[in-house]
């Protein structure tokens, strides 16, 4: 069962400002669910879950827009946040004083239901960025690294084009081609879908 929760909000980074929707999603079941991305808005996310168990809340990639209602759903749901640690110096932007709880690493698996998540170190986006792909259901939850029309943003502190491309080619676009993609916002799309544009990702370096 994959659940989706839109939130709205502001995207800081490097001194500039953003309006941003966020995908929230929630995997798992009638008992159980992991939150993947708490952003924004506590509320509709704490609503969603309902009277589950929340196993995991895993942030994706620590930007602001993914983490800033992370403290607040973690306290109400007591469930603990899972990051990449090298995505530690951007979660301390947003939460000086508080830690994860635990560390997302490449191949992790993480069990939620009848749903296994393994977790894809896919930096670029940001050095710790994370996708997690559910094979039973041929899914992948991208976070910021790919989304319909593209790869995630580069150009700003932290992030790297030919590295999150090498992350999309060797990562993703090697999961079957009709895995759904359902990304950090936007609409989702699928790996057969924009793999035929790899090329002209690189061409026009964005």
């Amino acid at each position: 069962m994959i659940e989706q929760v839109r939130t709205e909000g502001i995207f800081s980074l490097d001194g500039e400002d953003f309006e941003v929707v966020n995908n929230v999603w929630l995997v798992g079941d009638d008992r159980e669910v992991v939150v993947i991305d708490a952003a924004h808005d506590p509320r509709p996310i704490v609503e969603a879950v309902g009277d589950r168990r929340a196993v995991a809340l895993i942030a994706t990639h620590g930007h602001n827009d993914h983490i800033n209602a992370a403290g607040a759903v973690a306290d109400e749901l007591d469930v603990p946040v899972w990051l990449h640690p090298a995505d530690l110096g951007l979660w301390h932007q947003v939460c000086p004083d508080r830690e994860p709880d635990r560390w997302l690493d490449d191949g992790l698996r993480l069990e939620v239901g009848d749903t296994v998540l393994e977790v894809l170190h896919t930096p670029g986006h940001s050095p710790g960025g994370c996708c997690l792909s559910d094979a039973g259901d041929a899914v992948v939850f991208s976070g910021d690294t790919l989304f319909r029309g593209g790869p995630g943003a580069t150009g700003r502190s932290f992030s790297d084009f030919p590295t999150i491309i090498a992350s999309i080619r060797d990562r993703l676009l090697t999961l079957p081609a009709g895995t759904r993609v359902l990304p950090g916002h936007g609409e989702e799309t699928t790996v057969g879908a924009e793999a035929p544009d790899l090329p002209e990702w690189v061409r026009r370096g964005h």
